[in-house]
């Protein structure tokens, strides 16, 4: 009887992990649901600017944090090609004191993605500006991750009363490094690094965006490869019209004077080298800027838990000055 135990309990394993691997679309929502609720996370939806927003959303905080603003929503936005839940593990340590919201970029995840729609900047912020009246948000804080964090800081530009704050969580794009990197390179050999047409191009831009691989179990992994394979048409669009705005961030930063700013850049970024830090302090030399050691473009993803705790403590510190004055850092 004992061996016949072991036999049926070896038989479930074994064909557990065959579906695992061999039809991963089982996986995928059960495990992305699973690591939102441990960041109490709820996926939702709004309509907003002829597109169905998909966001992320923990509601109302058990202990919001104390302080001047402390009712203000952060909304975190995603990079180009990237998706909202790139986010949950960096929202873990917030949401019990934030109303956190992580949305699906039109154009991206599963938000709408229309064929007869602009997806350059100008179009992003217009949108940003929808969704927020969607959910009634009259200011929040922007963080954002590459193209988020330029769309953050156009939006900043062109509606200064509804944001408390900015953040880059990661370098933004358009800004020129003195230093190339990997990807400017590649750029100026006419490739399109971040559009994935097959396998190894899909592995390569991992490496491309990682310094420090974070842990994907195989179907979020495999789902993610699918989906840049399948939208690899669409994303040549959508990566033409960013290309035409390569330094349009640089162009416009300088005049972002009355909010509170934090720079986070890994040191090991090979999309934007960690060199226009130093561009970046010189339009904004009253903005906090870091270097993160061993990071590469994604911090939130690379180091969740230590990313989050220095933006934590930006906030802090934002709660506790006037909305006009930059806070300064210990």
């Amino acid at each position: 009887m004992k061996r016949i135990v072991i036999s049926v309990a070896t038989a479930l394993v074994l064909g557990t992990v065959g579906l695992y691997y061999g039809a991963p679309s089982l996986f995928k929502e059960p495990l992305l649901s699973a690591n939102r609720h441990l960041s109490g996370l709820e996926e939702k939806t709004a309509d907003a600017a002829m597109h169905t927003i998909h966001y992320l959303d923990n509601g109302t905080p058990p202990n919001p944090a104390p302080g001047h603003g402390s009712g203000t929503p952060i909304v975190l936005l995603h990079g180009i090609f990237a998706e909202k839940d790139h986010w949950v593990d960096f929202a873990r340590p917030l949401t019990g004191q934030y109303r956190v919201i992580a949305p699906d970029i039109p154009g991206f995840g599963e938000s709408t993605r229309r064929d007869d729609q602009p997806y350059d900047y100008a179009a992003h912020v217009t949108r940003l500006a929808a969704f927020l009246d969607a959910l009634g948000l009259a200011k929040v804080h922007l963080a954002g991750n590459s193209m988020g964090g330029t769309i953050a800081a156009l939006f900043a530009l062109q509606h200064p009363e509804r944001v408390a704050s900015v953040a880059f969580i990661g370098a933004p794009h358009g800004i020129r490094s003195p230093q190339p990197s990997t990807m400017d390179r590649l750029i100026d050999t006419g490739q399109r690094p971040l559009v994935a047409h097959d396998a190894a191009a899909f592995g390569a831009m991992m490496d491309l965006v990682f310094e420090k691989r974070p842990f994907l179990p195989y179907p979020i992994l495999h789902a993610s490869e699918q989906e840049a394979l399948r939208n690899a048409t669409s994303n040549t669009r959508l990566w033409d019209a960013q290309l035409k705005d390569r330094y349009l961030l640089e162009q416009r930063l300088s005049t972002l004077q009355h909010h509170p700013i934090l720079a986070l850049w890994g040191e090991s970024d090979r999309v934007f080298d960690h060199s226009g830090l130093q561009t970046l302090q010189k339009l904004l030399p009253y903005a906090h800027a870091e270097a993160l050691p061993g990071i590469g473009h994604l911090p939130m993803m690379e180091a969740p838990k230590e990313t989050a705790q220095r933006y934590a403590r930006f906030l802090g510190v934002v709660a506790t000055n006037s909305r006009e004055t930059t806070p300064k850092i210990q």
